[in-house]
């Protein structure tokens, strides 16, 4: 079953173990906007594996001092990036601070393909 929910900052959609973020252009994904995303997932996914992809089709900004937090989800096992611009540069820049199995793509549908792949592991 699919769950959608929207923040006052992202839409989040969760489907086969997989959290899907959409975070609103402009936003500035800080600490206190992450931990609200770290919440929904202990919520929605308990201590089951799941993948977090981040569809990045907006511009928007991330403080890598996140990644301090989302490192310590131990039931995270995965973290996608999707993003058809320069953005994905700045990823391979935030994957220094993410202490989890992370990967950049151009298309949703490859991205959750690798999900499924590393849920399997």
């Amino acid at each position: 079953m699919d769950t959608k929910t929207t923040l006052s900052f992202c839409n989040l959609l969760v489907k086969d173990n997989i959290l899907i973020a959409e975070i609103n252009e402009g936003v500035i994904l800080n600490k206190e906007l992450c931990d609200k995303i770290i919440y929904f997932s202990t919520v929605a996914f308990n201590t089951e594996p799941f993948v977090y992809i981040t569809n990045r089709i907006h511009s928007y900004s991330v403080d890598p001092i996140i990644y301090e937090d989302v490192s310590k989800i131990e039931n995270l096992v995965g973290f996608a990036v999707v993003s058809k611009t320069l953005s994905a540069r700045n990823a391979e820049i935030e994957s220094l601070f993410l202490n989890k199995p992370l990967e950049i793509f151009r298309d949703l549908n490859k991205a959750k393909k690798w999900a499924k792949k590393i849920l399997k592991q």
